[in-house]
């Protein structure tokens, strides 16, 4: 039995999640079934983390235990060929010890979230960026993001379905960054919680667009009250971007 690692490319808008689920398509599913279409085994793999419908990702981190003796390249060519014509996609392929674990040998995730900020209907980034047609003031956003960084409550950026044990995390990074019509936020913490991200960005949008000031933006986290949330975006500009992990 080998433990493959895999670094996964996916498009989140044909699925209902990276998690399998028994009322729609999931990255999750997708890949199970190309690598049981493979190997003829029923493998389950495990991700770093776990995406909302809609939601997509660059470089997901994932695992799964294959007992077929097959070198990493080869997998991960056949496992492409399975899951055309979805858009998923193994970009690296590689064996790891048997106690390393995607998810829970994870030590950081980082997201970034893209906003168009214009008026101007998207054609080609339909689902892949939101669009914001308010003019949006990003160095407000930059300034009022530094209050959300480090060990907070969030439970108001939290969703009522999370099921993390605890509303406490330590967000290292949130940076809002603005090139021409597009607005890049990027947030990376040891772990988020269900909705955290996009929360936080939908409350970001609010300072931008000059109906919240940043000391609203620190109310509603005080607050520690979901009811307290100004603005949930949505998933269509969320991207899993990398997972770290120690050193080998």
């Amino acid at each position: 039995m080998t433990r493959f690692a895999f670094t996964v490319e996916f498009d989140g808008r044909p699925f209902m999640g990276w998690q399998r689920q028994a009322h729609g398509p999931s990255v999750q599913q997708r890949l199970e079934d190309a690598i049981l279409a493979v190997t003829g085994e029923r493998a389950v793999i495990h991700a770093a983390g776990r995406t909302d419908a809609g939601v997509h990702g660059l470089a997901m981190r994932a695992h799964a235990d294959v007992a077929k003796d097959i070198a990493p390249f080869r997998l991960m060519e056949a496992i492409n060929a399975k899951l055309r014509p979805d858009p998923v996609a193994i970009l690296a392929c590689e064996p790891v010890a048997g106690d390393w674990h995607a998810r829970f040998s994870c030590i950081g995730r980082a997201y970034v979230y893209r906003i168009a900020n214009r008026r101007a209907p998207l054609t080609f980034e339909r689902g892949l960026v939101w669009r914001v047609i308010q003019p949006l003031d990003a160095d407000a956003m930059q300034e009022a993001a530094q209050i959300l960084v480090g060990r907070h409550d969030f439970t108001t950026f939290r969703s009522a379905h999370c099921q993390a044990q605890s509303p406490v995390k330590s967000l290292d990074r949130l940076d809002v960054a603005r090139d021409g019509d597009r607005i890049a936020i990027h947030a990376a913490a040891r772990s988020f919680l269900h909705h955290q991200v996009r929360s936080m960005v939908g409350c970001l949008a609010l300072v931008g667009m000059g109906r919240w000031t940043a000391d609203d933006l620190r109310a509603a986290l005080e607050a520690k009250d979901r009811a307290a949330l100004g603005l949930n975006a949505p998933p269509d500009g969320l991207y899993f971007m990398r997972a770290d992990y120690p050193p080998a």
